[in-house]
């Protein structure tokens, strides 16, 4: 239950209870509320080391655990399991917060997911960062993520846990030393009552992309098109296999006052906290030295 000491649960409509991270600012408040949102088979725990900064800036720090995920509840309905439903759990969280406008913080799925907020309620995204994705994906990436999504081998031990999260994400971070996979085994796995240790979201969020037969999700340059009035800041990892220095031009061409920054020696996706992220991320965000 890590995390709970700065969290809650927010209820949908539905009856999925959904676990959201809030931290407060320290201090005086200096700008909207910063909400992030985390990638496919991921949670936010991937957040811990942000959100403290974010607070620390004077802003109020949000994370969610997007259903299926984390501490919020597994969903009876995979087909449930898809962008727009996301989307739409967002505003209501947003909604039950008390928050009527966010910066929007999106690694992969995350982004995605804010573009879909752009496009159908712009009013609630103060400004948007996109962390590795943009409205057209790699298909080598695609391809690398269909090959793990919802399939895991045993594991016994956190040792396990780590070396499995090296073998996956590895060549991501290559320069990453042993205590970086051992803390992001603790952020993807989760141990039960029993000490038995599993992956921290539900298998069945993969079933809406077998049903797609593994294909990128539909043209999303139209969702990228509600950007043009929201300040936007696109984060690429030098290595990704998801997010290509074509894509980026592409987006660059479309939306000019798109900011950009590439982060050395990493792939999909920077965690964030890495020198060149956090830089373009303070700066974009407005917040001050932390």
């Amino acid at each position: 239950m890590q995390g709970l000491e700065h969290g809650r649960f927010v209820e949908l409509k539905d009856g999925i209870k959904l676990f959201v991270r809030d931290v407060a600012p320290e201090g005086a408040v200096r700008g909207a509320p910063i909400l992030c949102l985390h990638g496919l088979t991921r949670n936010s725990k991937d957040f811990e080391d942000v959100l403290p900064r974010f607070a620390a800036a004077g802003r109020r720090a949000l994370a969610l655990d997007v259903r299926g995920r984390g501490l919020s509840d597994r969903d009876p309905e995979p087909m449930r399991y898809n962008p727009m439903t996301y989307a739409s759990d967002v505003l209501f969280v947003l909604d039950a917060l008390g928050v009527d406008k966010a910066a929007f913080v999106g690694t992969s799925m995350g982004g995605i997911i804010s573009m879909i907020v752009a496009a159908t309620a712009p009013q609630r995204i103060e400004r948007i960062v996109l962390n590795d994705v943009g409205p057209a994906l790699d298909p080598a990436g695609i391809a690398r993520i269909a090959g793990y999504v919802g399939k895991s081998q045993p594991v016994v031990t956190w040792d396990d846990a780590a070396d499995a999260i090296w073998r996956i994400n590895g060549v991501a971070f290559p320069d990453a030393p042993p205590s970086f996979f051992n803390r992001m085994a603790r952020r993807t796995f989760c141990q039960g009552d029993d000490g038995a240790l599993a992956l921290d979201y539900d298998p069945e969020i993969a079933a809406p992309f077998r049903s797609a037969g593994g294909a990128a999700p539909a043209d999303m340059w139209p969702l990228y098109e509600a950007l043009k009035p929201i300040p936007a800041l696109v984060i690429r990892g030098a290595l990704s296999d998801l997010l290509s220095p074509d894509i980026v031009a592409q987006m660059k061409q479309r939306k000019p006052d798109l900011e950009s920054v590439e982060v050395p020696r990493v792939g999909h996706a920077p965690m964030l906290d890495e020198p060149a992220a956090w830089a373009a991320l303070a700066k974009f965000l407005g917040l001050l030295a932390v």
